[in-house]
């Protein structure tokens, strides 16, 4: 049970922001279908899918990259309507307003201004064609490096990035995400999130 801090944070932001009926993956994998760019899933559904183990959900996240936000708008109009959501700060896609309001914002989906929203959608860098970390944009790899496909044909962001993402959390649910997958890491995944911990305590990466 979350702490009665985390439950009254969670109340007062659906009460500005409205609320969530998240897709599950399967349901999400049925929309994205024909979607001709890569896609994956972050966040607490990665993590549930690497180490089997079952957790309460309250939205989905998954990932495209910048570049592909035109397509990813195409795909999805106009049966859904697409917000930019910056820091909290949210703007309508329309034909005046056709980008994101920042480069590494988010895209909150809904099918009208009654319905709850179903998806949240976060943006990532990338480089030729590579996945590009933000927060060390010297990390580029291709995306089968930074990324892996669960056995529903479904790609997931790599367990180390996901929990490096939670470590700047304080959320009952990530102290918990990292007590499951922690000890299921390989030596080499552990080793790369402690670098990775180590030089975000340094200062050396950026914080977004």
């Amino acid at each position: 049970m979350p702490p009665t801090s985390e439950v009254a944070d969670e109340i007062d932001f659906r009460h500005i922001y409205g609320p969530w009926q998240p897709l599950t993956p399967l349901e999400l994998q049925s929309l994205m279908e024909g979607f001709e760019r890569p896609w994956w899933l972050v966040g607490g559904y990665a993590l549930e899918a690497f180490t089997g183990v079952e957790r309460e959900h309250e939205d989905i996240d998954m990932s495209i990259f910048i570049t592909d936000v035109p397509a990813f708008r195409a795909h999805l109009e106009p049966r859904f309507h697409l917000w930019s959501n910056a820091g909290g700060t949210f703007r309508f896609f329309d034909e005046k307003h056709p980008e994101p309001l920042e480069p590494l914002s988010q895209i909150w989906v809904r099918e009208h201004a009654m319905a709850p929203w179903t998806l949240d959608c976060i943006l990532n860098p990338s480089v030729d064609g590579k996945w590009q970390s933000k927060r060390d944009r010297d990390d580029i790899r291709a995306l089968d490096e930074a990324t892996w496909i669960d056995d529903r044909a479904i790609r997931m962001l790599n367990p180390e990035i996901v929990l490096f993402f939670k470590a700047s959390r304080e959320r009952s649910k990530d102290v918990r995400d990292f007590e499951v997958a922690l000890p299921l890491l390989s030596s080499s995944q552990r080793a790369w999130l402690d670098d990775a911990l180590e030089r975000r305590r340094n200062g050396q990466l950026v914080h977004v």
